[in-house]
């Protein structure tokens, strides 16, 4: 189960995982060793996924971003499998969902431009039959975060939570 130290190096992790392990240990009031053993077990339940950098996507040209919507009339499992290894393969696409609602699914991409997008959205339909494509253009973004929120993490027992086994420290 996840508990209240958990949660205090689950802060820590999302605000700047390059942090060490010993400052991160001192900061919620644990040694190194044990604190490391805490982070590595919530690696192991899948609660830390991967640990990446955030980079600003105007200093790497790919500044414009695109929410793409998509239905389809098409809801076999080939056509299913094939229209999820299409959008796989275009790294524009930074996230991809089936929704329920009006549209099928929902893609957020970004490019440099407009004229990226139109190659985009070329490339994708020539791989892909799709009924309906609709573009949005964000003009402003607002706010961005890859932070969850962890004020719903249920701390002690419940059967749906991982489970972690944490030392007695």
């Amino acid at each position: 189960m996840l508990d209240e130290m958990d949660v205090k190096i689950l802060h820590i992790l999302q605000e700047d995982c390059t942090r060490s392990v010993a400052d991160i240990g001192k900061e919620v009031g644990l040694s190194t060793t044990p604190c490391w053993r805490r982070i590595q077990k919530l690696e192991e339940a899948g609660v830390v996924q991967r640990r990446v950098a955030v980079l600003d996507p105007n200093l790497v040209n790919a500044g414009v971003t695109v929410f793409v919507q998509i239905k389809t009339d098409k809801h076999s499992l080939s056509w299913l499998e094939k229209f999820h290894e299409a959008v796989e393969d275009f790294p524009e696409v930074v996230e991809f969902y089936r929704m329920s609602g009006e549209i099928d699914y929902l893609l957020r991409v970004v490019v440099p431009d407009i004229d990226a997008y139109d190659g985009f959205y070329k490339r994708l339909i020539a791989r892909i039959e799709v009924a309906k494509v609709s573009s949005a253009f964000a003009m402003e973004q607002i706010k961005c975060t890859t932070k969850l929120p962890l004020d719903f993490i249920h701390v002690g027992t419940n059967s749906n939570k991982p489970k972690l086994e944490n030392e007695a420290l």
